[in-house]
């Protein structure tokens, strides 16, 4: 019952901290992001006539426009350019993004300043956490100021972003970024183009509508373009339901360990019943009704899954924390798994205990005296 109840406690509540921890990337960002991505080809494979292929910066800006629930809005690029640094390879990706991505994406600067539009054209760039290690590795120089080559121009370091916290809702890890200003992108490479968007909307934002609004807007300028969305709101109420689909699983896993521990119970009190059966005799003999004997079994039952459950969400909680530990994760007590797995451990104590009380008072008065 020990190992039984642990194993529930611990695989729940360890599916429970992953979920959360998963969940706490979003929150850090906040749950009202919606991300734009739009393939460059069109739906039909046929060019629009007097359409642009791509969008524009202005055109891009202008899309906060589209609805009223739209509050702040940053296209950005993606840059497929070698990095190099005093003629070392640095394996990272480079984005061209404005001012707005810094607020959206919550990057903070650790020193230096953000790229801004003033910078237009400028050579200059941010880096992320990963990329000033290994700056500062390969020339034990501060990076501000330092030149960073990106395919085969030389940007200036204007600024070194905080360690930042990874989110599925962005592709990117910043911390293994290079950023530069989203004008001076598309100098570098002709293969540089405003595809996505990430933009944050007011709390009580209607997200099918802005949806709809801004597919007409960007279909309007672009043409019959294919348009992908992602809210922060769908991912995570997607992950809600995966999260309850895997504790229920993690669940019935850890439910066997428990049904292996009703049957010694059984089998124990199968043997209490044998090996008592003289003092069953007297207890009849001397006035004590079937069914006092059938709850005088039960409750020894029911007391062994008791103290079995006990122990085991002691246990349960305890490697689930160490889970957390070792996995740098933030260790919360959710009540429900404790509650179902000693709630389980007590059910299946009340029914492996039923037969050897039934057992115990179905017995002959006589013949129970005679057994020794």
């Amino acid at each position: 019952m020990v190992v039984g109840t642990a194993s529930v406690v611990a695989m729940v509540l360890g599916g429970e901290l992953a979920t959360n921890e998963a969940l706490k990337q979003f929150k850090s960002l906040g749950t009202d992001l919606l991300a734009v991505s739009i393939n460059a080809v069109s739906q039909h494979n046929q060019a629009d006539s007097g359409k642009s292929e791509h969008l524009s910066l202005d055109d891009a800006v202008s899309l906060s426009q589209a609805e009223a629930g739209i509050l702040e809005l940053a296209p950005y690029t993606q840059v497929f350019e070698s990095i190099a640094y005093e003629g070392k390879a640095i394996n990272a990706v480079t984005l061209g993004v404005t001012k707005s991505f810094a607020d959206i994406m919550q990057i903070k600067m650790q020193r230096g300043r953000f790229v801004s539009l003033a910078d237009r054209y400028a050579f200059f760039c941010v880096i992320g956490q990963d990329i000033y290690k290994e700056m500062r590795l390969i020339s034990q120089k501060e990076p501000i100021g330092q030149q960073l080559q990106v395919g085969k121009n030389m940007f200036v370091v204007v600024g070194i972003a905080e360690p930042w916290t990874e989110s599925s809702f962005l592709y990117t890890n910043i911390d293994n970024a290079v950023l530069i200003p989203v004008m001076a992108s598309t100098l570098i490479s002709k293969y540089a183009s405003i595809q996505n968007i990430v933009m944050r909307l007011s709390p009580q934002a209607n997200i099918p509508k802005i949806e709809s609004a801004l597919t007409a807007r960007i279909q309007e300028l672009l043409g019959d373009k294919q348009i992908f969305f992602r809210s922060a709101k769908e991912l995570i109420e997607k992950m809600r339901k995966q999260s309850d689909i895997m504790t229920i699983f993690l669940g019935l896993i850890g439910s066997i360990s428990l049904i292996v521990g009703g049957i010694g119970v059984m089998n124990i009190m199968l043997v209490s019943v044998m090996e008592r059966r003289r003092e069953i005799g007297i207890r009849l003999a001397v006035g004590a009704t079937r069914r006092d004997i059938a709850l005088l079994f039960l409750m020894e039952a029911v007391m062994l899954s008791l103290l079995g459950g006990v122990i085991g969400v002691i246990i349960g909680v305890l490697t689930a924390w160490l889970i957390a530990w070792f996995s740098q994760w933030e260790f919360t007590l959710f009540l429900l798994p404790p509650f179902v797995g000693f709630s389980v451990s007590v059910i299946v104590g009340i029914f492996s205990g039923f037969y050897p009380a039934y057992l115990a008072s179905k017995m002959n008065p006589i013949d129970a005296l005679r057994s020794e």
